[in-house]
């Protein structure tokens, strides 16, 4: 049995044998997607929410999404969130993305981060994204090399501002 508190955090008593959910694109998450791509070109939204743009890998062309920028001390960071998704096969191959919000945009490089190098990232990203927890095999409970092990499906990119 699931104890109410720990239902309405999205977690249950038995943490041992946790599956992630699978991120499936499809028509709802699409239109949740096009709303947040115009209300964070407009600037509304919540303040760590971005708008993405890589080229893709093999046709060149620019894809867009919605995205959320960890910060802490200066640097900034990309966290995939659902996974490895095109966005961040992409980004691995181009080197550089470019971020947008309220009319304001930039190109930085991505340096992919270490599985070490990624604990605190995502630790931070649980904590102030809670929405996604339902997709990684860790808890905000978790050990460091339980993170560190989530870190190949949720790989962390460092964002580099090009002198």
């Amino acid at each position: 049995m699931f104890g109410q508190d720990k239902i309405e955090q999205g977690t249950s008593e038995e943490e041992e044998g946790r599956m992630a959910k699978s991120y499936r694109v499809g028509p709802g998450t699409r239109a949740v997607n096009r709303v947040f791509l115009t209300m964070t070109r407009l600037g509304l939204g919540k303040g760590y929410r971005y708008i993405l743009t890589v080229n893709g890998r093999k046709s060149g062309r620019p894809y867009s999404t919605p995205v959320d920028v960890m910060s802490a001390g200066g640097d900034r960071w990309l966290v995939a969130a659902y996974g490895v998704s095109n966005w961040v096969r992409n980004a691995r191959v181009a080197d550089e993305v470019g971020l947008s919000r309220g009319g304001r945009s930039r190109k930085l490089r991505v340096v992919e981060l270490g599985p070490e190098e990624s604990v605190p990232v995502l630790r931070q990203y649980l904590r102030e994204v809670p929405v996604t927890r339902a997709y990684f095999d860790v808890t905000l409970d978790s050990t460091d090399e339980e993170f560190a092990a989530e870190a190949a499906r949720h790989p962390v990119f460092r964002l580099v501002p090009f002198a």
